[in-house]
């Protein structure tokens, strides 16, 4: 499971959130609560057949279920499905040919079936379940990770929604399965499977294995017969209907497939072409070849998540589906494809044994998204990958959640910053501990020995163990199955009488807790460097080495691989010889922000200028948003070269950047570089182009913006031609508006227009319009209900309401609002 772009609203926007409304977040407590153990073992599931066909008109699934099972050890007389808001028609059990009726309970939630004997430990039986799934009538709640959890999703299925496509498609993760397919749900169970789906023969299907046979229908419907041969947990079962191209791809003779909304066929190899380099990359350094018969993507409209790791057949949101022009920033997907794809062998074929092991799935999808960057694009992009995964764990808050948790509230609060982002640095110190060839070795090794099984923590450090010969606990015991982080405090002492420079380190972070940690310590003259390997295990802690010469500089963490807040209290000329000569992505961010902060000196201004032209194009952004333009001597030397940089560096997201800030100059020459740049191929030049334009000359911009506006246009062109209209007060602009703003999917870019869009609310005077665009709000306010949206939201719609009042608007209209805004407080938000 990849979290949507949610996680850059929960570790993004969420903080600024609650900074606005109260001095201190509230804390997490949902680490406390009571002990969750893993589910029991008395049956274990064997084979699961479907036979469905789809009541488009009711969002009804009409099901038969073969389900082949045997006691797990010991014998039984009984057997507990979970079937989540269905109607049971009939339960038997299958004796040859013919079945035989069995007594059963039915409480909404679990079957609960006397069987026809007492089974022993191994003895295969099957029952026969008729149903229909309702999946729309069955009360269950999300999380933050997966904001609804009914199983089975009909999107438009009566075709109403004129732009949008009809589609069905599951979600199973955590155990949600059972509202579609009675089933054991959790995720210690392993079975094959084949699904038998009859559709409208103008649609094609996906679903787990492979399609192995076709049936055209007299009544115009088809029948897809999907087989699994290989067993995999149920809340990775899939299946997926709809009007798709099919784009199709292979990696050593085995189909790999890409479906996707026929508009973007053309650009589908552009967004998932990677993925067979993919396959090979990740089956090579894993030593475990990609497993499954088939993989395919799929693209689902209104998707609860960002992805999920269906064996063989990936569901990803529509944020997927990028048209040529946003590719030209880049493929913003590219990452969840890595992640997705390396969790069919973390979590498909070996699967975490319960959810407090979520981390055995989450953090190694994580941490391939760095693995796949570091090699498709080189060490600073991995690097970058990696740091901005930090980021998002330190801003999360949450650092008195274990990794391995068995107290949690509820499964699904499993599925957050520690699982993910934590979980995957912990990974890369491991790798960085024991070494590349040690720690791809114990991976395979842990995943051929629990193929096709489930996993625990403890089995990933018998690995490590068994191939480097070291005990691990005290690593397991820290990052595993402990809290927090270290945050340290770095002070440099250089004694030149004596020759020696002392290192002290102090743990700053509160409570007892100390953290032992193996760092390289590096010490540089001029570009020769001595790497020293040492422990801290000390609330404080001091190293010394000797020098003939001063060094130039000591660089603590010399790897730069360390989950920790740091305090490094080095130099400016530290830091000058760090960016110029340590130079790993970290170690040239951290100079670039030290210099940063001390622009009125000479030597930082040299060093910023320099940065400007890093190598790394994401460390030539990053520069520019750091730069001090109310510095007129940083003024002076920058223009020149971010005007260079707009014009014609290689990457078009650090032209936009150099646009962005240009603007700062206010200068009238700029105006013909904006102007022929809101016509550029890339959305986000063309966007930061035309704002710039705004501020420059508004009227031009207005005209300019209700020209592309008539154009297909997404991302920060869409936005910005958005919130001009808006700032222009013209109410003849709501429609372009309205339309902007609904066609959004939730995303930052969708959040960042909220408050305009609320503003020019408050100023448009048709009631119909007014009701129109609450509505909007108020359905990405209640889509991110999770993330504890309403309360901002609201207080957006009272400014609202106090515009219309000031306005003396219609009575109708502040009704309206304050009935809505009541809504989801109904709702339990």
């Amino acid at each position: 499971m990849r979290k949507v772009s949610l996680v850059i609203l929960a570790l993004g926007i969420l903080p600024r959130l609650w900074a606005q409304q109260q001095e201190e977040p509230t804390p997490d407590t949902s680490w406390k609560t009571q002990y969750r153990e893993s589910a029991p073992r008395i049956n274990d599931l064997v084979h699961t057949k479907l036979d469905v066909k789809f009541d488009y008109s009711k969002s009804y699934m009409n099901g038969k279920a073969w389900i082949t099972l045997a006691p797990h050890f010991y014998s039984t007389d009984s057997l507990t499905l979970d079937a989540k808001g269905m109607d049971i028609h009939k339960v038997a059990i299958v004796k040859g040919g013919s079945t035989q009726t069995l007594k059963y309970q039915y409480d909404g939630l679990q079957i609960n079936i006397n069987l026809d004997k007492t089974y022993k430990g191994g003895e295969q039986y099957t029952v026969y379940i008729e149903y229909t799934a309702k999946p729309n009538e069955v009360k269950v709640q999300g999380s933050a990770a997966i904001t609804d959890a009914k199983g089975l999703y009909f999107i438009n299925p009566k075709g109403e929604e004129k732009d949008k496509p009809t589609q069905i498609w599951t979600q199973g993760e955590t155990e949600a399965t059972s509202v579609w397919c009675p089933t054991i749900d959790k995720p210690d169970q392993k079975t094959t499977n084949e699904f038998i789906m009859t559709v409208p023969a103008k649609y094609v299907t996906l679903s787990n294995g492979k399609l192995v046979a076709q049936k055209n229908n007299a009544d115009g419907t088809r029948t897809d017969d999907w087989k699994m041969d290989l067993p995999h947990a149920p809340y990775l079962f899939f299946m997926g209907v709809g009007d798709y191209s099919v784009i199709k791809d292979s990696y050593k003779g085995k189909e790999v497939n890409y479906y996707v909304e026929k508009e973007y066929a053309p650009v589908a190899k552009k967004i998932f072409g990677h993925t067979p380099e993919m396959m090979g990359f990740y089956s090579r350094i894993l030593g475990v070849e990609y497993p499954w018969v088939k993989y395919s993507q799929i693209v689902g409209r209104d998707y609860v998540s960002g992805a999920m790791e269906n064996t063989t057949a990936t569901l990803h949101q529509e944020s997927a589906q990028q048209d040529a022009r946003e590719l030209v920033d880049g493929n913003s997907w590219e990452s969840t494809i890595a992640h997705e794809l390396f969790h069919q062998w973390f979590g498909d074929l070996v699967t975490c044994e319960s959810w407090s092991n979520l981390t055995l799935n989450e953090s190694f999808a994580n941490y391939s998204e760095t693995l796949w960057d570091e090699y498709k694009y080189g060490k600073d992009a991995g690097d970058a990958q990696n740091f901005g995964d930090m980021q998002g764990y330190i801003q999360s808050q949450s650092e008195k959640k274990d990794l391995v948790r068995f107290y949690y509230n509820d499964k699904e609060a499993m599925f957050d910053a520690v699982s993910y982002n934590k979980g995957g640095r912990i990974l890369h110190m491991l790798r960085s501990y024991v070494g590349d060839s040690a720690f791809f070795k114990a991976l395979n090794l842990y995943l051929t020995t629990n193929k096709f099984k489930t996993g625990e923590a403890h089995q990933l450090r018998l690995a490590f163990e068994e191939v480097t010969g070291k005990d691990m606990n005290w690593y397991w015991n820290q990052w595993y199955f402990g809290a927090g982080h270290p945050k340290l405090t770095i002070d440099y002492n250089y004694d030149d009488a004596a020759k020696k420079v002392q290192v002290t380190v102090k743990q700053t972070q509160a409570g007892d807790k100390v953290f032992t940690l193996p760092i390289a310590i590096d010490v540089y003259n001029g570009a020769e460097k001595v790497r020293h390997n040492v422990w801290v295990k000390d609330k404080e802690d001091t190293f010394s080495f000797s020098y003939d010469k001063r060094p130039d500089l000591v660089n603590f963490d010399g790897k730069k691989t360390l989950l920790a807040e740091k305090k490094d209290n080095k130099s400016l000329e530290n830091f000058i010889h760090q960016y110029k000569y340590a130079g790993t992505y970290l170690d040239r961010r951290e100079a670039i922000d030290f210099a940063s902060k001390n622009q009125d000196n000479a030597k930082a201004q040299e060093l910023m200028l320099l940065a400007l032209k890093d190598k790394y194009f994401g460390l030539r952004s990053y520069t520019i948003g750091k730069l001090d333009l109310k510095n007129e001597t940083v003024k002076k030397q920058t223009e020149p070269i971010l005007a260079e940089i707009a014009q014609n560096d290689p990457k078009a997201t650090v032209r936009a950047s150099a646009l962005g800030v240009l603007v700062q100059f206010n200068n009238g020459a700029y105006k013909s570089l904006y102007t022929k740049h809101v016509n550029d191929s890339s959305y986000t030049v063309a966007g930061i182009s035309l704002d710039a334009l705004f501020k420059l000359d508004s009227a031009a911009a207005v005209a300019e913006a209700k020209r592309l506006a008539k154009y297909p246009a997404k991302g920060k062109l869409v936005e910005t031609i958005t919130t001009i209209m808006v700032k222009s007060g013209d109410e003849s602009n709501f429609d372009i508006v309205a339309k902007a703003f609904g066609d959004m999917p939730i995303s930052q870019a969708k959040f960042n227009l909220l408050q305009p869009f609320c503003q020019f609310l408050g100023v448009v005077k048709d009631t119909e319009k007014v009701k129109k665009g609450v509505d909007m709000v108020i359905e990405f306010r209640d889509a991110l209900a999770a993330y504890g949206l309403v309360p901002y939201v609201n207080n957006l719609l009272t400014g609202v309401i106090k515009k219309k009042e000031a306005a003396s608007a219609p009575a109708a209209q502040i009704e309206y609002i304050k009935t809505k805004m009541e809504s989801g407080y109904k709702k339990g938000f």
